[in-house]
């Protein structure tokens, strides 16, 4: 899978590189060494703090603004909708875009309602090509789109990796014509993900890093990914994972590794969801 296209006919690469923690001052490098390696998709957001060094990379990459799929996110503390207008008007500025390709709600809380109409009128504007949202449960999502009509999210980026691989939002995704996105494919490290047997026994069977045969098993079952990283060789591997099949047989052993549950945080523990509803990234 090299592209996906989205409900509305925009078309999205597969592979994309994400910058969730990369630091200001490594962004527009590592964005242009993706650029130069072959990625054509670039995620960010307002709360990575760095969407002003991904426009400038994009801009000194030369290449044609219409060849690069850039991703950016409203946070929570923008959810009214005036605030929602103002923060994605700076996200451009920032970007230095006169339209972005995607904008996605980043969390499930506060008057996600009110910031889903605002992203819809930039969307009717022109302004944004496809609109979505991040870490929606399929009940939040489901409800959201049934009491917003006029457009329907066209991509949920949930947590996808081989210990939480959302086999039922994925059948329900695929359903409802809305792209699977995964945010955390490697789940940041945890649980010895990059030592696990199954996932090294098939890695040296392909001649693969354990990084590449994760994002292969993802892109076979129609998840979008966008892995980081800041060494240039670790972004070709992650890009290049296309010349090879994962087999039936080792696609099922992957599927033994499913746990459905977070191994980075708790989503109904109420201090988190307070901490991440709560937390504010500008004045």
């Amino acid at each position: 899978m090299k592209e996906v296209r989205l409900m509305n006919g925009v078309v999205m690469p597969a592979i994309g590189f994400g910058v969730y923690q990369i630091p200001k001052e490594d962004t527009k490098r590592c964005v242009l060494d993706a650029l130069e390696v072959g990625y054509r998709s670039i995620d960010t957001a307002a709360a990575y703090f760095n969407e002003r060094e991904v426009g400038e990379a994009i801009r000194e990459s030369g290449l044609p603004r219409e060849s690069v799929f850039v991703t950016t996110k409203l946070w929570v503390q923008d959810y009214e909708y005036d605030d929602a207008l103002r923060a994605v008007e700076k996200s451009l500025s920032e970007l230095g875009l006169d339209t972005v390709d995607l904008v996605l709600l980043h969390k499930p809380y506060g008057n996600y309602y009110a910031a889903w109409r605002a992203l819809e009128r930039f969307y009717k504007e022109g302004r944004i090509r496809a609109i979505g949202v991040t870490s929606f449960s399929d009940e939040r999502l489901q409800d959201l789109f049934l009491h917003n009509e006029e457009v329907k999210p066209a991509v949920n980026q949930i947590e996808t990796h081989p210990f939480r691989q959302q086999q039922k939002s994925n059948e329900f995704l695929k359903a409802e014509g809305i792209v699977h996105e995964t945010w955390s494919p490697f789940a940041e490290g945890q649980k010895g993900i990059f030592t696990n047997p199954v996932l090294v026994r098939i890695a040296q069977a392909h001649g693969k890093s354990v990084a590449a045969v994760i994002l292969r098993w993802l892109n076979q079952r129609g998840v979008v990914v966008i892995p980081k990283s800041v060494r240039r060789e670790r972004m070709a591997e992650n890009l290049n994972i296309l010349d090879y099949t994962l087999s039936p047989e080792e696609m099922g052993a992957i599927a033994t590794l499913n746990e459905e549950k977070s191994p980075i945080y708790d989503e109904n523990d109420l201090a988190t969801v307070r901490g991440i509803g709560l937390h504010k990234i500008h004045d």
